[in-house]
């Protein structure tokens, strides 16, 4: 498996938890997937399907990505195809018959292709080794993005019982996780839960004052790199990119709406690196597999807290730091509850108003905006500030906020708590309301006893008690405010609260990413330049040539021969055959003019900061265990770090880790008897009791 990562996709390692799903297919088992946004799900399939002697069938809702994702495999040597309504009757027949011939190991279709009776006598002539579904969620009704046609994949466990399923997704909570399971009948299946924090994205919240000229700013700080910007309605797709253009920005609106032509051909233009803007609505999921966006705008609320992760998490696939923006207003809220309240049925009305008041929460809260998306997915963060949302770059300013909250809990026990939060702040400050006056709360003692603070300030201040569990909001379209019992206990015993103040201002991002290379900027943009000549010429998108991470390491190391080139993150065997040459020649050029050497690759010392704090937890005498749950990492990646570490002549002492005497010679004799340091012929001989880890580690201690 290591060799074939680096022959078709020029990786050394894998990504965390990518090898122990790989070893669960290969195994023949079902396999859960829940993995951020740019975490390598996809590998996890595409690596097993290389081995397997069959097709390997991947199902996917979204057609405008099938075409990129076939292309990025074929330029890295693996046969695919995917057959969708796109193609012609022709195309798919020609699709059909080289799949049956086993001259296809990948094929992506559409879940609605399932239904149809010739697909399904196609699915009797070949031999499917694993299927694979993607967006896993669409089959939940719990999740934010179901999709009825995703029923109907139960089809495949029925024609093919014995084939292992895996279901992939970036965004599922338990429920929804539990449902996957039951609707796809997932046999005894290896959960696989990676951690959903993306730290490389910076999340900043920004209030709606001055959004344009704010939004301009943004995209003059992100010049010529790809954006997405989030609006409400298609009207406001189409009028803010005409606005940025009028402005010098090369942006085009992509909605469900356009023709479907034009949708295709601005997506296309996006991806190619042609226009590095696009303006979409909130509501159309866009097919976008693009590596290198840097900057995510919301113009308008999201629904979901799901489906704001999503669509940030389209940022910084390729791991390097990429900043998500969010324009937030109380007002936003209302256009959404307009479209909630046309909901017929009472339930979906009801999970679309929380899932609503869900983000409406994440917007106004003065907490740490990754700790509050990864408590969501029901993950802990442990850190006091992620250095990288606005909430912990400019913390909120706290008030004394004692009186306020007692006249706020007085006046919810003295209208007996029959109001929502509207209501109640129009009462604090002496509302003339007609209807305040016809339920006699205007006599009340609690009547116009707030002049101090505006109604937005009460608003926020509200939603912090909710949140601080001193008030709780009932659901529904009528939501009522509630004490709780921590209310009426702060009441009685006379306790103290300060709160966070409505925050000015804007953050700074400081998110990192992968290991950050000073690479030369010049030479960065010639190769980039060399990059989309290429991708032009053959048709396809820049990043299926090589990623941003992969010119930044050819701009840092200067290789000058095919035996440094490949040593490039990204660099398989495919791609050197095809592209090594041009890349060469452009990078010993400007070597040479500018007299720099090449630099010495992979045996300096690991700069990144994971492997830095892989480092730390060691010298604490730490086991791998405790180091991989402190990290929310899988044990074999700390190992993978280890591994690094002492490969790079790091001074460790891992005496603490050495396995024990009588097991440790058994393996040394299995690698004798082997005559190489592969493992999976070890393991062969010592059978299951011996995980690949425990071989890892011995492996370190024999070397």
């Amino acid at each position: 498996m290591h060799q074939l990562l680096k022959k078709h996709f020029g990786f050394d390692q894998f990504r965390p938890l990518q090898e122990e799903i790989i070893d669960n297919v290969l195994a023949g088992k079902d396999s859960l997937v829940l993995m951020p946004t740019g975490g390598g799900k996809s590998l996890c399939y595409q690596l097993p399907a290389l081995k397997f002697p069959g097709l390997t069938l991947v199902v996917s809702p979204l057609i405008s990505l099938m075409k990129d994702q076939v292309d990025a495999l074929e330029a890295n040597g693996i046969p695919t195809a995917f057959i969708n309504s796109s193609l012609d009757y022709a195309q798919i027949q020609d699709v059909q018959a080289r799949a049956s011939k086993g001259k296809i190991k990948l094929l992506y279709i559409a879940p609605e292709r399932l239904t149809m009776r010739n697909f399904q006598e196609f699915l009797c002539d070949v031999k499917v080794s694993l299927i694979a579904i993607d967006e896993a969620h669409c089959i939940s009704e719990w999740g934010h993005d179901f999709r009825p046609d995703y029923r109907s994949l139960i089809i495949l466990r029925k024609r093919f019982p014995q084939v292992p399923v895996m279901a992939l997704t970036a965004t599922a909570t338990q429920k929804v996780r539990e449902d996957i399971v039951e609707q796809l009948d997932l046999k005894k299946a290896g959960h696989f839960i990676s951690s959903f924090n993306r730290a490389n994205l910076n999340y900043h919240i920004r209030p709606k004052q001055n959004t344009f000229n704010n939004l301009l700013a943004l995209l003059k700080k992100h010049k010529d790199q790809s954006t997405i910007i989030y609006c409400f309605s298609r009207k406001d797709t189409e009028e803010l990119a005409r606005e940025l253009s009028y402005e010098n920005f090369k942006a085009l609106p992509y909605h469900a709406g356009l023709d479907p032509n034009v949708r295709q051909r601005n997506q296309e233009k996006f991806i190619h690196d042609k226009v590095p803007i696009i303006v979409a609505t909130i509501a159309f999921g866009m097919g976008i597999d693009k590596p290198d966006v840097r900057l995510i705008v919301h113009y308008s609320l999201p629904k979901t807290i799901e489906g704001y992760y999503q669509e940030t998490g389209r940022a910084g696939r390729d791991d390097l730091p990429a900043d998500c923006v969010l324009f937030y207003s109380p007002g936003d809220q209302f256009k959404q509850t307009f479209f909630i309240d046309q909901i017929e049925d009472l339930d979906e009305q009801e999970k679309a108003r929380k899932k609503l008041s869900q983000i409406v929460t994440f917007c106004e809260s003065p907490k740490c905006r990754r700790q509050i998306l990864l408590e969501y997915f029901g993950e802990k963060y442990e850190k006091k500030n992620c250095k990288s949302c606005d909430a912990c770059l400019t913390p909120q300013e706290e008030f004394e906020a004692t009186e306020i909250t007692q006249k706020i809990i007085s006046a919810i026990a003295k209208t007996n708590q029959r109001f929502g939060a509207n209501y109640i702040i129009k009462v604090l400050r002496g509302s003339s309301l007609k209807k305040i006056r016809a339920d006699g709360s205007h006599e009340l003692s609690v009547f116009g006893i707030v002049n101090d603070f505006s109604e937005p300030e009460l608003k926020f201040i509200i939603r912090q008690l909710i949140s601080e569990k001193y008030l709780f909001q009932t659901p529904g379209k009528y939501a009522v405010l509630k004490l709780t019992k921590k209310a009426l206990n702060f009441i009685e015993q006379k306790e103290k609260l300060t709160l966070s103040k409505p925050k000015s201002g804007f953050a700074t991002s400081q998110a990192k990413g992968q290991q950050e290379l000073e690479y030369d900027s010049t030479l960065f943009e010639k190769l980039r330049s060399l990059r989309k000549e290429i991708a032009d010429k053959k048709k396809v998108p820049p990043f299926v040539i090589f990623g941003d991470r992969s010119l930044q390491e050819m701009a840092f190391y200067f290789p000058q021969t095919k035996d440094t080139f490949i040593r490039i993150s990204g660099v398989g065997q495919e791609k050197l055959k095809k592209f090594s040459d041009a890349f060469l020649k452009e990078i010993r050029a400007f070597a040479q003019a500018k007299k720099i050497e090449e630099k010495p690759m992979r045996s300096q010392k690991p700069k990144s900061l994971t492997y830095n704090e892989t480092k730390r937890l060691l010298l604490k005498k730490m086991s791998l265990a405790e180091i991989a749950k402190q990290r929310g990492m899988a044990t074999g990646t700390i190992i993978d770090h280890l591994e690094k570490l002492i490969q790079a002549g790091e001074d460790i002492n891992i005496d603490h880790l050495k396995p024990p005497a009588k097991r440790l010679n058994k393996i040394k004799q299995a690698f004798l008897q082997a005559d190489g340091p592969q493992l999976k012929p070890i393991r062969d001989i010592l059978g299951d009791d011996y995980s690949y880890d425990e071989l890892k580690m011995a492996r370190m201690f024999l070397n």
